[in-house]
């Protein structure tokens, strides 16, 4: 059987869609003598036929139905492969590449991945969720192209840093932990007392990197939802993302604790080599990623206090 042909599936598909050979032939602009043709040459070569045509219109055979399926398959593959192409052409990346910092919020990151999903449907993701300096090794590394990284001293200088936005962090314990009965403001002096629950990475470039750790007895984790349950379960106190943790304060499984130093927040830029900046999807990514998280940040600082929730200083 000689090789079939793209074009001999768009005349199969047309006359179905139109219901006739006159009509795919004004769909397709042809002779309706070329499109005859180019059917009956499709069934010489398949060895069945497609149609019916004992009637004033042609129906679809019983091995015509059978094959439509298949047909529209290879048509919608083939102009997906061509539109894809396309789109490499004009710039746009085949596959984005990201690190992403692990205090960044679940549900903002959800959601905009769903509208990333719906705007480029061909451009597929490999996602990566770390903490701290694995975030910019994976860039380093060049495992991932760009990285919404924790804004650190850790960062290779060799790495750009364009600021994106802040996470607000809160202090929180279990309710029966000894600071979540303290009263007022709690200096660094009494926090030091109590064992602190400190997120940490997997990577050498955030080695020594002490910021947020109070100065006393501490547990180092490198899982942010194991950390979350060992607060709740009463191992020690520590700082969450406010997104993270609000249900548990509103229940009252968690009590923020007002710390003396006032609200705490970590600023996330986005990172990438200057070699390789982000594409067109990328961009489009980390804008809606960015925009998100301020809103939310926006939101948050006006909205009524929740029930656990201490009164915020500015």
């Amino acid at each position: 059987m000689s090789a079939l042909t793209l074009d001999q599936l768009r005349v199969f598909l047309s006359v179905v869609e139109e219901g006739s050979f006159s009509g795919a032939a004004r769909k397709l602009r042809r002779a309706q003598s070329a499109v005859s043709y180019g059917v009956a040459t499709l069934e010489g070569q398949l060895g069945v036929t497609l149609f019916d045509r004992s009637g004033r219109t042609p129906v679809p055979s019983e091995a015509g139905q059978a094959l439509l399926p298949a047909a529209r398959s290879i048509v919608n593959d083939a102009d997906e492969l061509a539109a894809s192409a396309l789109r490499m052409t004009e710039g746009l990346e085949p596959r984005v590449t990201l690190a992403i910092e692990v205090l960044y919020p679940m549900p903002l990151m959800l959601t905009a991945l769903a509208a990333f999903r719906n705007r480029f449907p061909t451009v597929s993701l490999l996602l990566r969720t770390e903490a701290m300096g694995a975030v910019a090794e994976l860039v380093q590394n060049e495992t991932c192209r760009v990285g919404i990284s924790v804004a650190a001293p850790f960062v290779p200088k060799e790495l750009d840093q364009i600021p994106l936005t802040s996470v607000q962090l809160v202090a929180v314990a279990a309710p029966e932990h000894e600071l979540a009965r303290h009263v007022g403001p709690i200096p660094a002096r009494v926090l030091q007392r109590h064992t602190q629950l400190v997120l940490t990475d997997r990577s050498r470039l955030s080695e020594g990197f002490e910021g947020g750790v109070a100065g006393g007895p501490n547990w180092r984790i490198a899982d942010l939802g194991a950390k979350h349950q060992f607060l709740r379960a009463g191992f020690g106190w520590g700082t969450m993302p406010l997104q993270a943790v609000a249900k548990d304060l509103e229940r009252k499984r968690l009590v923020q604790l007002p710390l003396a130093v006032g609200d705490v927040s970590v600023n996330l830029a986005v990172i990438y080599k200057p070699a390789h900046p982000p594409g067109p999807a990328t961009r489009w990514l980390l804008d809606l990623l960015g925009s998100r998280c301020t809103e939310e940040q926006k939101r948050l600082a006006n909205e009524p206090e929740a029930p656990g929730l201490v009164a915020r200083r500015r």
